[in-house]
């Protein structure tokens, strides 16, 4: 009776750490979803691509630590490119 008790318990382990890793795919969302998460969430970590993933904030907020900011890029969506925001240090183009 034990060894049935011991693979359920095995088996509800390795299920929750698939569940905890999944995260929500832009490819598979609209932009308008992919944006409506991020503003829900505050920051959402997504992925973007095959093995690829990012910390996706909102543009006015305090997700960023400093001096980082909230930068404009680009992710896949199921309609196409889609503008977010990911924290990432401002860079300053000073003339010579």
């Amino acid at each position: 009776m034990k060894i049935p008790s011991i693979v359920l318990v095995a088996g509800v382990i390795l299920y929750a750490a698939n569940a905890a890793q999944a995260r929500p795919d832009t490819r598979a969302m609209t932009c308008a979803q992919t944006q409506a998460l991020i503003q829900s969430r505050h920051a959402a970590v997504l992925t973007t691509g095959p093995d690829l993933y990012d910390r996706f904030v909102r543009q006015f907020g305090n997700e960023c630590d400093w001096p980082e900011v909230p930068i404009s890029v680009s992710v896949p969506t199921r309609d196409g490119p889609c503008r977010v925001y990911r924290c990432e240090e401002p860079v300053f183009d000073f003339p010579d």
